[in-house]
């Protein structure tokens, strides 16, 4: 099955435009992590090539089991509210030790502090590159406003292109542009008038 060059310039914007919307996705969860004072909240991006079962990980850790609740409830709560995102599956929230959020393309993990220690995700996703919230946010930032900038571009690039057509229609063979009507009010004497 041979794929057309359109079909798959269009496959990829579609990815590009779920990806960056799973990076909000993200980035909000973790801003309320860090508002519901979660500890060492963490963003592991996994690689796509070791991991076919989500995108990122994100990880923070609880001082209770109420704090943990109340985190996972929040995320939930926002993500639903701001962008209608469910979760997949939710586990854990009975005991509150460790809270799983499943949306296919990022997990949660809430943990207690000695929770998080003893199954240490960090350590068992190696290839995972580990980044902070603030980190996270300026690599989105930088990777929507590179998209903003090519838009412009492709914009002015256009509009360029086009001005240039406009202009020659106007334009008389002595290099003067003529308007492209003529309004009554004008008269040859006038024009003999500015001539001079």
């Amino acid at each position: 099955m041979n794929i057309l060059p359109a079909e798959e310039e269009t496959r990829a914007k579609n990815q590009a435009r779920v990806r960056d919307q799973v990076r909000v996705l993200v980035q909000t969860a973790a801003a309320v992590c860090e508002e519901k004072k979660g500890q060492d909240t963490r963003i592991l991006e996994l690689d796509p090539v070791d991991s076919g079962l989500s995108d990122f990980f994100l990880v923070t850790s609880a001082t209770n089991d109420r704090q943990a609740v109340a985190i996972a409830d929040e995320i939930e709560l926002r993500l639903k509210r701001e962008f209608g995102a469910y979760a997949n599956s939710v586990e854990g929230r009975r005991n509150g030790e460790w809270i799983l959020l499943d949306y296919v393309d990022f997990v949660v993990h809430v943990f207690l502090a000695e929770r998080r220690a003893f199954y240490d995700i960090e350590r068992l996703r190696k290839s995972a590159r580990p980044l902070t919230p603030t980190e996270f946010d300026v690599e989105l930032a930088s990777a929507l406003a590179a998209k903003t900038r090519a838009v412009r571009d492709k914009k002015a690039g256009t509009k360029a292109k086009a001005t240039p057509k406009k202009a020659s229609s106007n334009v008389k063979a002595r290099g003067k542009a003529t308007p492209v009507k003529k309004s009554a009010s004008k008269t040859p004497k006038s024009k003999s008038k500015r001539s001079r």
